[in-house]
């Protein structure tokens, strides 16, 4: 199995060098919508607020939002997911291909795409309604074998995993990967991860992670579960997002961590999506794991100080380099 070189020491890249970049992320696409409104009153119905809709604004969400971050830092993103034949899969793909993604749709009629409605009244999230199935095999099967054809174009290959369902085949994908020498990035879903086996770098955060290797008691129980995933997965990284106690990266080379950055935090929704994507779009250009790593704690700071599914841009991210 090849090997990338993703963990040695490069520097960051220019502006032109992520324009080349180019990274395929496949996983699991919705369409986020958000319904604004005023709460002037609780129902007589039930002691709940009454939100007057006042405002609908739509974006992109899941694998798309990770597409979107790689997209606005300037590289090229390539966007492979299995959708429904419905209203929002069209509109969804309107969505991505407006943002300059690539969009490869694999239409699913029998499949109702992934949507979450978020009802938000004052400045806050008051209900979230998901509407969503899971895809048949036929249609994964096809997507399998468009990925094949989509792999060898892209330098790395980043794999949005949200449980829905679109990643069935995800292990033979990252086999086909690595044994064409790309590097391979997983935000993971769920607590078997032997689906993931070979893989360049997982992204759990803490409560993730604890799932699958289970609570620790100190940074040493951490450092010797976190490891033995490693080992035991023949990854070449293993990035634990902490949210207030930051990121570590654990490789062969032993560990290294980076602190959060002090920003008022307004909203977490997304940041994930932003910390895989910019590691993927930086190794897609040449960075190493590490060299990319503070990068990517800095973009998650950006996106939490915004509203919603968020991304961070090439200026706020290179601002002071």
């Amino acid at each position: 199995m090849s090997t990338t070189p993703a963990l040695q020491r490069n520097p960051l890249p220019t502006r032109d060098a992520l324009a080349e970049a180019r990274v395929l992320v496949v996983g699991d696409a919705m369409l986020d919508r958000y319904w604004y409104g005023a709460v002037d009153r609780i129902s007589p119905e039930a002691p709940v607020p009454v939100v007057r809709v006042t405002r609908e604004e739509e974006r992109i969400g899941a694998a798309a939002n990770v597409a979107y971050n790689i997209v606005t830092l300037g590289a090229q993103a390539s966007l492979l997911s299995v959708v429904g034949d419905d209203e929002a899969s069209h509109k969804l793909e309107a969505l991505v291909q407006a943002t300059g993604i690539v969009p490869h749709f694999g239409r699913d009629p029998q499949m109702r795409t992934t949507v979450k409605l978020r009802v938000i009244g004052r400045q806050q999230q008051l209900l979230r309604l998901d509407f969503e199935t899971v895809p048949e095999t036929e249609t994964l099967a096809s997507q399998s074998a468009l990925f094949d054809e989509l792999m060898p174009q892209h330098a790395a290959v980043l794999f949005s995993d949200y449980g829905k369902g679109g990643l069935a085949h995800v292990a033979q994908m990252i086999q086909a990967a690595r044994v064409a020498g790309k590097a391979v990035l997983i935000d993971p879903k769920g607590s078997d991860y032997s689906r993931y086996r070979g893989a360049t770098l997982i992204t759990p955060n803490r409560a993730e992670l604890q799932q699958v290797v289970g609570s620790w008691r100190n940074e040493d129980e951490l450092r010797t579960k976190a490891q033995r995933l490693r080992s035991e997965l023949a990854l070449e990284g293993l990035l634990v997002t902490r949210s207030e106690e930051g990121m570590t990266l654990y490789d062969e080379h032993g560990e290294s961590h980076v602190a959060a950055q002090a920003r008022e935090v307004f909203d977490v929704t997304g940041a994930g999506d932003t910390v895989i994507a910019t590691m993927a779009a930086l190794v897609a250009a040449g960075a190493s794991l590490r060299d990319a790593l503070p990068m990517a704690n800095k973009a998650g700071a950006i996106v939490v100080g915004k509203f919603g599914t968020a991304t961070a841009s090439y200026d706020e991210l290179f601002e002071g380099h």
